[in-house]
């Protein structure tokens, strides 16, 4: 009887020791692809379009997300669009499109989400260009023209914030600058404010996550697979395999720091970033501030569903510049 008891703890502790290695194992593959870029090829859809097998098979081998490119021109922009380079930290060096009003003119530099490029943000740089700003289009590392191959979902790309608003300060004389981003755009930009100090004149925040952690369980919600221990492994080894403290990182943490007017617009609907964690991070930044839902609008671009109502906002917050200086 005992020879059968020991048996059995022996065999429970040696399933409890491969299912721990498994899960680890698993988690760090998803890890690996969630923060590192392959090839187009066999590109993971999105989880609300993934069949019962689609999402097994996602959960279990892995996703596969390509880096992001795009065949546009600057032209498309503006023919008066020029290219530029921006060294950032860590030998990243930014691709990034510039129209210029003239330096009277306040500077909008626009910053776009994960899994995306600064040609998404387009449309949004049109219509600045329409109510008479400059705009500095910006890719972050790893995506579209710039260097590398990976994303720290919002902490390293803080330094790419950093270092293209010193070279439209630096380089391009601009100083009126109202910084844009939409979920990890705004999430960078808020980093940069609190980690780093930069002092921009208004700021546009767009579908910001409260904490890395829960858009990361956000996802596991939209594959309907519970998200612990999942969630927790996955924070785990993205932050050991990026040298970053994935836990730490957290919008709702930055914001107290902003020292300037600023906007921030969430999509009732939006199944990645909940729009009560929005109202989170939109409670802790200071006056003056502004908080914008879009009724029955999810993860997705505000101005192409209320184009009326994002123009006003946003011109409402340029104005607030013109009074700061």
């Amino acid at each position: 009887m005992k020879k059968i008891k020991k048996r059995l703890v022996v065999g429970l502790l040696a399933c409890g020791v491969i299912g721990f290695v498994g899960l680890n194992v698993l988690a760090s593959k998803h890890a690996y692809a969630m923060m590192n870029y392959g090839s187009a090829e066999g590109r993971t859809r999105s989880p609300e379009s993934l069949s019962f097998s689609e999402k097994a098979r996602a959960l279990f081998c892995g996703v596969s997300i390509p880096r992001p490119v795009s065949d546009r021109r600057p032209d498309e922009l503006a023919a008066r669009c020029v290219e530029l380079s921006i060294e950032s930290t860590d030998g990243a060096t930014l691709a990034a499109w510039y129209v210029s009003q003239g330096e009277t003119r306040p500077l909008v530099i626009l910053f776009h989400g994960y899994k995306a490029e600064k040609t998404a943000l387009l449309s949004e740089a049109r219509a600045f260009l329409e109510l008479g700003a400059s705009v500095l289009l910006v890719d972050f590392r790893g995506s579209g023209g710039s260097s590398e191959s990976y994303t720290t979902v919002g902490v390293d790309e803080a330094d790419d914030v950093v270092a293209s608003l010193r070279l439209a300060q630096e380089q391009l004389g601009q100083s009126r600058i109202i910084l844009f981003g939409q979920s990890m755009g705004a999430a960078a930009i808020l980093r940069a404010v609190h980690t780093q100090g930069i002092r921009p004149d208004a700021v546009i925040v767009e579908a910001v996550f409260d904490s890395l952690f829960n858009t990361v369980c956000n996802r596991f919600e939209l594959m309907h697979a519970p998200s612990f221990p999942g969630a927790q492994l996955l924070m785990l080894w993205a932050g050991r395999q990026q040298h970053v403290n994935s836990f730490a990182h957290k919008p709702v943490d930055y914001a107290a720091s902003l020292t300037c007017p600023s906007l921030f617009m969430h999509g009732s609907a939006d199944p990645r970033a909940k729009l009560e964690e929005g109202r989170r991070v939109f409670d802790a930044a200071p006056e003056p501030k502004t908080f914008l839902i879009f009724e029955a609008v999810g993860h997705e671009s505000y101005l192409s569903t209320y184009p009326d109502e994002w123009k006003a906002a946003v011109s409402a917050l340029i104005a607030k510049t013109d009074r700061t200086r």
